[in-house]
């Protein structure tokens, strides 16, 4: 994963390095609408929520080529939980089987425990994302990082193999990829969720990223990383940060020879993240897909849960 985005990126992230120093920062971090949605979220409904059986037009309004084409599907009955898994929920399953996380052992490749971090690029280290050692899902950014007073963040650096595990502990499984964007997208028409706009009358959405990635993110929607679950405004059926905050494991296999990746196992993540900016990432739509290799854990996917009915 982390040398197929470097060689997809690696022109954009020079000229854009070159050129940050013409950027003038044009916003800072939106403090008190942090405030006010972290108000929001203290009183989030958690419950699952119950969806009908329905048909939805999946793959709309695609924006990369793997997204399309649009087809027609029928979906049974199931529940869907209203926000991703968070820090706290994480901890109780550790706590009744003392699960170990693959972040917690010796990664493929890399020899040593660990999981993979974004972090800021600059001239003499391009590359914005890095194996750290000590990462995991205690630690989320590196083993100077602590989920500590972050309870209610969606849990991350957790693998496809550490998100099987934790839905079959809760009797629950991972989603497929077309209930997820059913649930998503929640009967809207429109390109994105919400409706037309990215940011209508400018208020922010989502998590997402605001600025030029990767080197300048304004926080407008005042958070640079995860947020709590359940600050932002829920979809029409009630469910929080389907698009943005962090990724979200599906148990739909993606493609890996399409990609050139033949010998790896891939799932599809769907939401986008907060590193998702207009000018990289436009994935922050019920449509988008990616595809993600199943042992690597990273600090900007999670995942939520699902029964069927």
């Amino acid at each position: 994963m982390i040398k197929s985005l470097e060689r997809v990126c690696q022109f954009f992230l020079f000229f854009s390095l070159s050129a940050f120093v013409l950027v003038a920062c044009d916003g800072t971090p939106d403090k008190k609408a942090a405030t006010k949605r972290e108000e929001q979220c203290a009183s989030v409904d958690t419950v699952p929520k119950a969806l009908e059986a329905g048909h939805f037009i999946m793959g709309a309004h695609p924006a990369y080529e793997e997204e399309g084409p649009a087809q027609r599907v029928h979906l049974a009955a199931f529940d869907i939980d209203a926000t991703e898994v968070t820090n706290a929920q994480f901890a109780r399953f550790i706590d009744a089987t003392g699960y170990v996380t693959d972040a917690e052992k010796p990664q493929a490749g890399f020899g040593q425990a660990g999981g993979v971090v974004f972090r800021t690029p600059n001239l003499k280290n391009p590359s914005w994302w890095h194996f750290v050692v000590g990462a995991n899902w205690r630690h989320p950014d590196g083993p100077e990082s602590s989920i500590e007073a972050r309870a209610d963040e969606p849990v991350v650096q957790i693998s496809y193999n550490d998100a099987k595990a934790y839905a079959a502990w809760a009797g629950r499984r991972l989603p497929s990829e077309a209930e997820w964007e059913y649930a998503a997208a929640a009967g809207a028409e429109t390109v994105y969720v919400w409706g037309s706009a990215r940011a209508p009358d400018g208020a922010e959405m989502a998590n997402t990223w605001q600025g030029s990635f990767p080197i300048q993110n304004t926080e407008a929607d005042g958070y640079a990383k995860r947020s709590p679950v359940g600050c932002f405004p829920p979809n029409d059926f009630a469910l929080y940060d389907m698009i943005g905050n962090v990724w979200e494991w599906t148990d739909t296999a993606f493609d890996s020879a399409a990609l050139g990746l033949a010998g790896e196992v891939n799932y599809t993540i769907k939401g986008g993240s907060f590193l998702c900016a207009p000018n990289f990432c436009r994935r922050y739509r019920a449509a988008a897909r990616q595809a993600q290799e199943a042992g690597l854990p990273t600090s900007h996917i999670g995942f939520r849960t699902v029964k069927t009915r």
